[in-house]
């Protein structure tokens, strides 16, 4: 019996408890560390932000240069640039033509106006944009090879 009473106040004596405790290891439920992990968040939800949006941007500019590169689009193009080199030469021949081309004229372009007087000596080419802008330009007759009637040539 002293044995067993030994070893029982070996035994009591070297026992200890200690309380349980938990911890989160989430910082949004602990705290530790919480501002770094929200700033983490905040920038994976930006940055996948920007990488939608461009990837939108991307697909909206892919379907404008389908939309311009159709045959239609191609056609109307070349079109276009064919009017308007044709127009241009009218007008040279009209300004620079003497004998047939008259002493002056109007052209609207697009809401651009283009006037050309022949004085006689001068071609005077006077350009007013949409916003009001005037260009003029004069270009002497009788010089580079044009001249009109009046010059006497």
């Amino acid at each position: 019996m002293k044995l067993l009473m030994s070893i029982s106040l070996l035994l009591a004596s070297s026992a200890w408890a200690d309380g349980l405790s938990f911890q989160f290891k989430s910082p949004s439920f602990s705290g530790a560390g919480q501002s770094a992990h929200y700033l983490t968040i905040d920038e994976q939800e930006r940055s996948r932000k920007i990488a939608i949006q461009d990837e939108v941007e991307a697909r909206l500019n892919e379907l404008e240069r389908e939309a311009e590169n159709t045959t239609l689009a191609k056609f109307i193009r070349n079109l276009e640039s064919r009017i308007f080199s044709q127009l241009s030469r009218d007008l040279a021949e009209s300004l620079f033509n003497s004998e047939g081309g008259g002493t002056g004229g109007v052209i609207d372009l697009e809401g651009n106006q283009i006037a050309f007087v022949n004085t006689g000596t001068e071609i005077v080419l006077t350009v007013t944009d949409v916003d009001g802008a005037i260009t003029e330009i004069r270009i002497p007759i009788g010089t580079f090879g044009i001249c009109s009637a009046e010059c006497g040539i």
